[in-house]
């Protein structure tokens, strides 16, 4: 299995997962990917896309909703099985984990003065729940045919290789 890792992604997460994939005995090289960031070079129509947490999949699918959604768009069109890919952590292992997962913005405060006293108010109110983005997710494999997995930073390069074939 030879893997090709899109030159767009993060150099510190690359290279984490680069020396996973050398303690596998998965061989790697950097290339542009059209979508996506891991696709065994065996096959193009299988791609994964990952995300280091679900806060940068939640701002994905919110704040930079149209961009993530070209690229979904941009997938269905080529006839590519996009695989998305988050490294949250022990605590969420399938897509049903995250409807219970606390946004961390919820519980981002500021101090304002108000009527001479100050006062506690919540930073970012219209965070996104864990509801609100579970149903997304699920709007997002049935619109697209995407799959989403969970997996531990320390086992991504294993699970990427695993999703992509080339491992059991």
């Amino acid at each position: 299995m030879t893997i090709q890792c899109d030159t767009r992604e993060h150099k510190q997460e690359l290279e984490r997962i680069q020396h996973q994939f050398d303690s596998l005995g998965v061989s790697y090289f950097k290339l542009k990917l059209s979508v996506g960031d891991y696709m065994d070079i065996n096959n193009p129509y299988l791609v994964i896309d990952r995300k280091k947490d679900l806060q940068e999949l939640c701002s994905n699918v919110t704040q930079q909703h149209k961009r993530f959604q070209n690229e979904l768009i941009r997938a269905k069109e080529q006839g590519i099985k996009l695989i998305i890919l988050c490294e949250h952590g022990a605590d969420i292992k399938e897509l049903i984990d995250v409807y219970f997962w606390h946004n961390p913005r919820l519980d981002e405060y500021d101090w304002i003065i108000s009527e001479g006293k100050p006062r506690k108010v919540q930073k970012y109110p219209k965070a996104t729940t864990g509801e609100q983005l579970y149903k997304s997710l699920c709007t997002i494999r049935d619109k697209y045919g995407v799959d989403i997995h969970f997996c531990e930073k320390k086992n991504t390069g294993y699970m990427i290789a695993k999703i992509l074939g080339g491992i059991d």
